[in-house]
């Protein structure tokens, strides 16, 4: 079942943040106008943990904003949070399963309560950004068929994370 956050299921916002391993990375390459990429496995895999999003209770009221917890016999498993964008698409600004539930559905599942939402507010489409070593991520987006649309180098340089690239995915409707 997902559900749109509320007050009283706001204590399972950032539950399902939990790390992975980073075993390479993936490398776009931009030709012809058209967007491809490689994988390269690094020799000594790492982990990884993103900080917990700050979560504004906004969320539960504004018409543009939305968070959607997925829950599976009363535990919340996982969560989108979204927005509208000045582009005309909806932004995912988070998308997180619990670890023990990857690779079962449940990422896809809420990526289609995302459009649902995206199409309910006359969005053309959804967007995503992520880093070019979340490689199971990226596979993940291009398996529901995202689309990259841009590679930023210079994102994170004035963080730990300078050596990643941040990678635009888009599904457009």
């Amino acid at each position: 079942m997902i559900i749109k956050m509320t007050h009283s299921t706001l204590k399972d916002f950032n539950k399902h943040n939990e790390g992975f391993m980073v075993t390479g990375r993936i490398i776009p390459k931009y030709e012809d106008s058209i967007w491809t990429y490689t994988e390269e496995i690094f020799e000594e895999p790492y982990y990884k943990q993103y900080e917990n999003d700050d979560i504004d209770i906004s969320y539960i009221y504004e018409r543009e904003k939305a968070v959607f917890l997925y829950y599976d016999d009363n535990i919340s498993i996982g969560q989108i949070k979204l927005r509208s964008n000045w582009n005309g698409f909806a932004l995912v600004e988070d998308i997180a399963v619990a670890k023990d539930q990857r690779k079962k559905g449940i990422g896809t599942a809420l990526l289609k309560k995302a459009e649902e939402w995206a199409r309910q507010n006359n969005l053309i489409g959804l967007m995503l950004e992520t880093q070019d070593v979340n490689i199971s991520a990226c596979l993940f987006y291009a398996r529901n068929d995202f689309k990259i649309g841009g590679v930023d180098s210079m994102l994170y340089s004035n963080f730990p994370t300078a050596n990643e690239k941040a990678i635009f995915w888009y599904f457009q409707f």
